[in-house]
């Protein structure tokens, strides 16, 4: 984007939701773009670039998920969902179609923003490719292939290395645990999520991350997870 202002492109059909959106971003120096329906964001997307999107799943001519796929193939700004549907399965489709996150209505402004900040700082990471991601005093050279606490390496075996390194590509995004479990295991491992809990506990071990309070890995209950890096407070 070349414009100071990030363009966040809002398509909801609830009038008052997209007017509280736009007083509340506006106020905070987004410049906000409406749709009311799935193919008329689609089609702004399509015709403009984004920063960033906010997506409701009950659109009236499409289904929201449908319109998240096409989004996905066709623009690079990252989505988050923004709806009423609360189930882990919408929640865990989305994601697995492209989100970057999902926020349940109704919700504060903060979290929104919080959130909001996450996903520009993801977006950001995925098109400048990092080759080193800080989180405290973890450091992952993802050149290198190597992981560093407080300037000392550690020792991760292949599988952890990997699933540390999926997620600090796109750090403070949630990756599902189906994605996670796939990539690292195979399709027929898709849901022995026991396999990802006992990995996450020797890794969360191995980089001092306190499994009562994590301020590294951060588990989504029923969905996946996610990287925590300086400065992301989207709990």
């Amino acid at each position: 984007m070349t414009t100071d202002a990030p363009r966040v492109l809002i398509i909801d059909d609830e009038r008052e939701i997209r007017r509280f959106l736009r007083i509340s971003l506006g106020s905070q120096g987004f410049a906000i773009v409406e749709a009311a329906t799935g193919r008329e964001g689609i089609e702004l997307a399509r015709e403009a670039a984004f920063d960033l999107i906010l997506l409701d799943l009950g659109l009236p001519d499409m289904d929201g998920q449908e319109v998240l796929k096409s989004l996905h193939w066709q623009c690079r700004a990252p989505v988050i969902v923004v709806s009423v549907r609360e189930g882990e399965e919408e929640k865990v489709a989305a994601l697995d179609a492209g989100a970057i996150d999902y926020v349940t209505k109704p919700f504060g402004i903060r979290e929104l923003l919080a959130r909001i900040r996450v996903a520009l700082r993801a977006g950001a990471s995925v098109e400048a490719a990092p080759a080193q991601v800080l989180a405290g005093e973890i450091r992952i050279d993802l050149a290198q292939r190597r992981v560093s606490r407080s300037g000392e390496e550690l020792h991760l075996t292949p599988r952890e290395y990997a699933f540390l390194a999926r997620l600090a590509q796109t750090p403070g995004r949630i990756v599902t645990g189906r994605q996670l479990l796939i990539e690292l295991w195979g399709p027929v491992f898709e849901h022995n999520t026991h396999y990802l809990r006992i990995l996450v506990s020797r890794l969360r071990q191995k980089l001092g991350d306190d499994p009562r309070t994590p301020s590294l890995i951060q588990t989504e209950a029923g969905i996946g997870y996610r990287l925590m890096v300086e400065g992301d407070t989207a709990a």
